[in-house]
């Protein structure tokens, strides 16, 4: 038996207000409810595929902003954080269902270990969630208070009887040893899932967003939802946006504390520092492995040019660990982070103001320019870490115009590029996105550079 209030968002501008349809299992655990005033456990925040730690830094900003101290939050970096076409066989820069149990069950112990606390919560993205149920399932449920997985396709993107190594066949071998049985949740562990009312690109009944288009995926928009787990509906939401949408935010809090936030603004503190990894893109593949021998040079810019407001405000040189800062800033200030990166583009990145302080200001460098970009002056691009953009659903409008590159209907694209001539380079390029608007300076792709505005919200 299921029970189900329902409502079905009809525009972007309901998503921030909207509520969530509940649907919870006859089987269901009840996540335990802590008293008002007491302390939350320990929270380990797990990315998705191919993404990074730094991407829950709006999330862990809401969680300080509700008196969650920052130590007794961590958030993991997997070192090779794309999944190997088959789990069985090793693939360069990707990792297998078994690494990644390693890599979080090694986390795990380190934030007990840290905190003193007997269990912690887990709050994973997309495959975050099968790595958080692969750890629980392996023996390590009396570590774990709660877990919730947001957007995780725990029935898989799509599922047929070919590829049955494919860690995202919902008929392979490891979602089905995961799912088997009455219930699909390990008991003595509250288990929660969000998930979106059909803009999540890999919950969808026709392959197009995995490059079959007209082939059954065989996969429904409750492909993430468990037997015996509370299953949220969360709206329009897309697939990224379910875990880092404020949105999200409040469901996340309320099941590990038992209460509603109490508060879902940021709150911002007066003085801010920065610091964080810098990680490498081998081969056009995303790692998290560390860089060695990077610069990093912050700068603050004016919020309505793009240019440079005095001189460099931090500089630093990676080492082994790849950690760069720590940097001093103003809450209020735009910044503009040029890295560095052996073998790379030398990267502008523009960013909005930071409203509190954050260990997890991760970079990447760009790619290498291709042959798209040949003919190029400038290139920029417009990127979204924590979600899609979404047309008609977002304002999305880069150098005052929908980008041609962002697909409407069913969001699945977190970046749009811009091609200029050289006649325009040094010019700012505005990028919007909802409220949130950086605007960027278009440098010369001549001397190997790219610039990127990229969204923090």
């Amino acid at each position: 038996m299921k029970l189900s209030r329902r409502t079905i968002l009809q525009g972007a501008a309901s998503v921030p207000f909207a509520l969530a349809s509940l649907r919870t299992d006859a089987l269901a655990q009840t996540a335990p409810a802590a008293a008002a005033g007491t302390e939350l456990p320990p929270i380990l925040f797990v990315h998705g595929n191919g993404d990074y730690g730094a991407l829950w830094m709006t999330t862990l900003w809401r969680m300080e902003s509700n008196g969650v101290a920052r130590d007794r939050m961590m958030a993991i970096n997997f070192t090779d954080p794309l999944a190997r076409n088959d789990d069985k066989v090793e693939q360069a820069g990707r990792s297998s269902t078994e690494d990644q149990r390693r890599e979080l069950a090694a986390a795990i112990a380190e934030l007990k270990r840290r905190t003193g606390a007997p269990r912690v919560a887990l709050v994973g993205s997309s495959r975050g969630g099968n790595a958080i149920r692969n750890v629980i399932r392996s023996g390590g449920a009396g570590d774990v208070s709660h877990a919730v997985l947001c957007g995780t396709p725990n029935h898989g993107v799509f599922a047929t009887d070919d590829q049955p190594n494919n860690e995202f066949n919902g008929r392979g071998t490891f979602l089905r040893s995961l799912n088997e049985g009455e219930s699909e949740v390990t008991p003595g562990v509250a288990f929660l899932t969000l998930r979106s009312d059909g803009m999540d690109k890999y919950a969808q009944s026709d392959g197009r967003f995995i490059g079959k288009p007209g082939t059954p995926t065989n996969v429904t928009v409750e492909g993430p939802e468990l037997k015996g787990a509370t299953n949220l509906v969360l709206g329009a939401l897309d697939h990224r946006e379910v875990a880092f949408h404020p949105r999200a935010f409040r469901e996340i809090y309320k099941f590990i504390a038992g209460r509603e936030p109490a508060r879902i603004a940021i709150a911002p503190e007066a003085s801010v520092t920065l610091s964080g990894l810098v990680t490498g893109t081998p081969g056009g593949a995303p790692t998290n492995r560390p860089v060695a021998g990077a610069t990093v040079d912050v700068f603050r810019v004016d919020p309505d040019t793009g240019e440079r407001k005095a001189g460099v405000l931090h500089s630093s040189k990676t080492g082994s660990d790849g950690r760069w800062g720590p940097a001093q800033v103003d809450p209020a200030w735009s910044l503009e982070f040029v890295l560095t990166s052996p073998d790379a583009p030398t990267t502008h990145i523009y960013r909005s103001p930071f409203p509190r302080s954050s260990e997890v200001v991760h970079l990447r460098p760009a790619r290498p320019l291709g042959p798209a970009d040949k003919d190029a002056g400038a290139v920029v691009i417009m990127s979204r870490p924590r979600g899609y953009f979404g047309l008609p659903r977002d304002v999305v409008l880069l150098d005052g115009k929908e980008p041609a590159d962002v697909k409407p209907g069913v969001p699945t694209d977190a970046a749009a590029t811009l091609r200029l001539p050289a006649s325009e380079v040094g010019r700012n390029i505005v990028a919007q996105f909802g409220e949130e608007r950086i605007v960027a300076r278009a440098w010369p792709a001549s001397e190997n550079r790219i610039a990127i505005a990229e969204l923090t919200y």
